[in-house]
Formats: structure tokens, C-alpha cells, sequence
């Protein structure tokens, strides 16, 4: 039997990719008025040739509502403006050779009045403020305390993403990646560490806590088909104030079980914390196979992986999909580099959020 490489094709859901080489969401803060605009499209189409760059891009985080913004000059997807602007980039992406999936995101708690419609507080699992910053037009700030959700007001919440999830395909996305990983809102429903809800059919147990995640997942797939959807989670990543659940074995394996009975094309996980070290204080035992053993779809990884570690991931059979993140801001041609054996350039940590071209689309690789 052949054995798969990082640069050998592979079947998730109804996708067929060209490589397991996969670009990982990175916010950017490039939108103009929540708008995409040229420079992403230009963006995204230097990485999305298969042969030199990712065999599937995920789309930075895109909010799914104007309450669903947390960040300045992200752009969403709940405007029919928005669904126009994104169709440039999906163009640029298909004329490369690539494919690309909108990550929906929801920040719940992670917000500032100043991102929201009338200035509105931020909505959550709880009304406890978080301990985290965010992005808004003065620089990087505490986050403003938010108001926990009616359990009637949940099935909003659900529509917005289906509706999200089918504007997404209208801009020409080949599918969606929901967001529920990184201390975000179906993050803050999950974990225990945050969600305080006692009394409701969304908190407590375990079953409980998973049941918005389901039932967005689920909303998701009705709207555009179960092969085209796939989720990310960080099981041991305390980001955004979002700490460890007290039990992270038994909720990550609950909601994996639930994405499985979904169908799912895939399913993303971050291996440690999101960004920073590959082991969580208090979660070092955490059974990765485990969970995937849970998963008969697509498992990609993430977090700190080199070109060796990759390979490795896919060799070994422990992982489908590698999903890169910060390699690629400054190595369009990634897939190249790393074939050819050839140095990567270090970004620049000063262009990452906001401003123009310069540490965006102007890199030049070797």
C-alpha cells in the first residue's frame, strides 16, 4: 500500500485536494468597512496554487453577524455587499488552481462596544468579562463585559450561521470551516471554565454544553451538505481566557462524537495551545488518538509544525491534513520551499495586523 506524503491528494468530503498541505486561518485585519477588497483577493491567490502553496485555504475568521464582529477591519459574511466583495477572491483562489472554505466565527465574549451595532455589549454563555484583548480603531484593548444569551435567543444564533454557511457557497466558497475553537462563542459554550449556565438545557452537562455546537453543525450541513463542512477545536488551549475544562477528555470526545454523527468532512484540531507551546499545564495526558479514533472523516492538525513534522504526521498516519499558519505570511510558495529544501524568510512581526501590502502580498520568496 502506498504511503501518503504532506504533497499527495486526498479526498475530504466532496472536496478532492491535490495536497494535504493546508493554509490555516489567519486573521489579518486587511477589510475595508467589513468589505474583502483587492489586496486579499491578491493575497490568498499567492498561496493558492497547490503545486507551490496550500492544497486548501481557510479563509481568515469571518464573522457570520454584525454581532458576531470582535476584531477591527475583519470581513464578515452577512451582507449581500459582503457576498459580492468576497466573489474576487474565490475567482482569484479558482484561477490559481486552488480551493478555499470560509472559516465562520462567532467572538462571542472577545468584543468591544465599539465593533457592535449601536454599541451593544458583547454576547456570551456568560456575563463574566473575559481577561483578554482585542483590536480595535485606538490599537489593542480589554474587551468589554458581555451579557449571557437567553436560551431563547440561541436559535438565532443557529440561523445566522446557516445562512452564513449558505452565503459562504454564494461567494463561491468550495465549503466552511466552523469555528469553535480559541475561546470564541461555541468555545464559551463548550468548556466549563467559562460557560456558567446552570439550569439550562446549553450548560451543566457535558450533553448539555455540546448542544449548540450540534445543532450549528448540523444547521450547516442541511444548508450546504455535510462534505462541505468542517470544524476546528482547541481541546487544551486556555486562549482568550478560555481555560481548561475540568473534564477536556470527555467534552472533546462528546463533541467529535457529535461532528462524526454529522458527517463532517473534517475535523481541525489545535494541538496544544493555539500559537505558543504544544502541551496545555494540567492537560499533558491529553489521548490525541483517542479522539481522532472517534472521527472516521478527515483529521487535520495544527500548531507548530515544520516541514519534517508534517511528514511525519501524514506518514505515520496520525494526521490527514497538515493546516500551517504563520510559515505562510511570509512564504507564499510554502509548498515549494519546503520540497525544494530551501530557507524560509521570517516575517515580520510589525505587519501581521492591519495596514497595506507590505508583509501581505509584497513577500518575494528565493
Amino acid at each position: 500500500m502506498h504511503t501518503p506524503t504532506l504533497f499527495s491528494a486526498c479526498q475530504v468530503g466532496d472536496l478532492a485536494l491535490a495536497s494535504r498541505l493546508v493554509m490555516a486561518p489567519l486573521t489579518r485585519n486587511r477589510a475595508t468597512a467589513q468589505l474583502p477588497n483587492a489586496l486579499m483577493a491578491t493575497y490568498y491567490a499567492q498561496r493558492a496554487n497547490p503545486a507551490t502553496g496550500a492544497g486548501l485555504l481557510i479563509s481568515e475568521a469571518t464573522p457570520i453577524s454584525p454581532m458576531a464582529h470582535g476584531y477591527l477591519d475583519t470581513p464578515g459574511l452577512h451582507s449581500t455587499a459582503q457576498v459580492a466583495a468576497w466573489r474576487p477572491v474565490t475567482q482569484a483562489v479558482h484561477a490559481a488552481g486552488g480551493l478555499i472554505v470560509a472559516q465562520l466565527w462567532h467572538v462571542g465574549r472577545i468584543s468591544h462596544t465599539s465593533l457592535l451595532p449601536g454599541g451593544a455589549a458583547p454576547v456570551s454563555s456568560t456575563a463574566r468579562q473575559a481577561q483578554a484583548k482585542t483590536f480595535v480603531a485606538d490599537g489593542f484593548v480589554p474587551v468589554s463585559a458581555p451579557r449571557a444569551l437567553r436560551d431563547d435567543e440561541l436559535p438565532a444564533i443557529v440561523a445566522d450561521y446557516a445562512r452564513a454557511a449558505q452565503a459562504a457557497r454564494d461567494a463561491g466558497f468550495d465549503g466552511i470551516e466552523i469555528h469553535a475553537a480559541n475561546g470564541y462563542l461555541l468555545a464559551q459554550f463548550l468548556c466549563d471554565s467559562v460557560n456558567d449556565r446552570l439550569g439550562s438545557a446549553y450548560g451543566g452537562p457535558i450533553a448539555h454544553r455540546v448542544r449548540l455546537l450540534d445543532e450549528v453543525v448540523r444547521a450547516c450541513c442541511t444548508q450546504i451538505g455535510a462534505g462541505r463542512v468542517g470544524v476546528r477545536l482547541s481541546p487544551i488551549s486556555p486562549v482568550n481566557d478560555c481555560g481548561l475544562d475540568s473534564d477536556p477528555q470527555a467534552l472533546y470526545g462528546a463533541a467529535v462524537a457529535a461532528l462524526a454523527a454529522a458527517g463532517v468532512a473534517y475535523v481541525h484540531v489545535v494541538e496544544g495551545q493555539t500559537g505558543g507551546a504544544r502541551t496545555t499545564p494540567g492537560a499533558e495526558a491529553f489521548d490525541w488518538a483517542a479522539l481522532r479514533a472517534q472521527f472516521p472523516g478527515a483529521w487535520m492538525v495544527n500548531n507548530g509544525y515544520d516541514h519534517a513534522m508534517a511528514e511525519a504526521a501524514i506518514a505515520s498516519g496520525r494526521a490527514d491534513l497538515v493546516a500551517v499558519g504563520r510559515p505562510f505570511i511570509a512564504n507564499p510558495e510554502l509548498a515549494r520551499l519546503w520540497r525544494q529544501g530551501l530557507a524560509l524568510q521570517s516575517l515580520d512581526p510589525h505587519t501581521l495586523y492591519g495596514g497595506g501590502a507590505e508583509g501581505y502580498t509584497l513577500q518575494t520568496t528565493p
